[in-house]
């Protein structure tokens, strides 16, 4: 009997082992089916570095700090981080990693953090920006960004200035028969005139780089200057005169009385101290020879070396020795007249 008992507990004691086996089972299974029920399928595209996974989170927030993931305020991302997790179907989220782009203007430096494409949209939302005919550098307005890029705006700016330069007068001379040569008079005065002439210069970060001539106008016109000059020969003496004369010739000079010894005619004779023109001999009436000097011709006779001039004199008499370039020049002394001899003279024509 004892040992049927036996086999029959061991039969009972399987049994139960079983039935616990099973009942595992069946836990876990349902266990498993529960969880797979809960998973959700997630795709991240982290600036191109695609992780696909299976998670209980409930949040793409909660899936990217398990994961690691950190987002920037510059980032992109295609979906709100708070955003649930569906059961059903794929969870995608794309994130686009913001780089650094340099841009250089107005003497300083701006780091902008941006995940835009191109140059383009980067300078769209920029605080500095080019303007009107501002230049970019450092690449075209379609390249596309890269990590560090350096960009620099030149600020262009165009303007239209007016510059106004002098136009001189011009001098006008005219003779004037009855001033003295070296003499001169102003009878209009000159006023210079004023052009002004119109530039367009571009001017880059406030350097000129360029300036084009445009056109040019007139804006005062000059009023010439008009003066007079004389052109009366004249000579100023060792006295002081002024002497206007029209014409000059060198000579000689013998000098002579009213005396019977120079002229022939004694005192009582009826042409006694009477010249060729009826003139009574006096100093200051002179022969000359009348194919050289016309009689009644006003002179001035200036005696070179050390004798005084003879003076202002007039072509009065005519004498029988005198011919050519040579005059005879009346003095009431004969004994100055007898040491006088021949001397060399520079006869000026009085101009009248």
């Amino acid at each position: 009997m004892l040992p049927l008992a036996k086999n029959i507990k061991r039969l009972f004691s399987l049994k139960k082992l079983f039935a616990a086996v099973a009942a595992a089972a069946v836990l876990t299974g349902a266990f498993i089916g529960i969880y797979a029920w809960l998973e959700k399928d997630v795709v991240i595209n982290d600036n191109g570095n695609v992780i696909t996974c299976k998670t209980m989170k409930n949040a793409f927030e909660e899936i990217l700090e398990q994961r690691g993931i950190t987002v920037s305020e510059y980032d992109y991302v295609s979906i709100p981080l708070e955003t649930s997790l569906q059961k059903t179907g794929t969870n995608e989220i794309y994130i686009k990693r913001a780089v650094p782009v340099y841009i250089t203007a107005d003497s300083s430096t701006t780091k902008i953090m941006t995940y835009k494409d191109t140059v383009k949209e980067v300078l769209k939302d920029s605080p500095v920006k080019p303007d009107g005919n501002d230049r970019l550098e450092g690449a075209d307005i379609d390249d596309s960004i890269s990590d560090g890029m350096e960009l620099r705006i030149v600020r262009v700016t165009e303007q239209v200035i007016g510059e106004t330069e002098t136009i001189p007068y011009t001098i006008q001379r005219k003779a004037n028969k009855r001033m003295d040569e070296g003499t001169e008079k102003v009878i209009q005065p000159g006023q210079e005139g004023v052009l002004e002439k119109l530039y367009k210069v571009v001017i880059e970060d406030g350097r000129e780089v360029s300036k084009q001539f445009l056109s040019e106008k007139i804006l005062l016109d000059p009023i010439n200057m008009i003066t007079e000059f004389g052109t009366v020969l004249n000579h100023t003496t060792s006295r002081g005169d002024v002497v206007r004369y029209k014409k000059v010739m060198d000579m000689r000079a013998t000098a002579y009385t009213a005396s019977l010894k120079d002229t022939g005619k004694a005192p009582g004779h009826p042409l006694f101290g009477i010249t060729a023109t009826g003139m009574k001999a006096r100093k200051g009436v002179i022969a000359v020879d009348p194919k050289v000097i016309p009689l009644h011709t006003k002179l001035y006779v200036e005696i070179l070396g050390d004798t005084p001039d003879y003076g202002f004199c007039v072509a009065g008499d005519v004498g029988g020795a005198i011919k050519g370039n040579k005059i005879d020049l009346y003095y009431d002394s004969q004994d100055y007249v007898d040491r006088f001899g021949v001397k060399k003279v520079r006869v000026y024509i009085l101009n009248e």
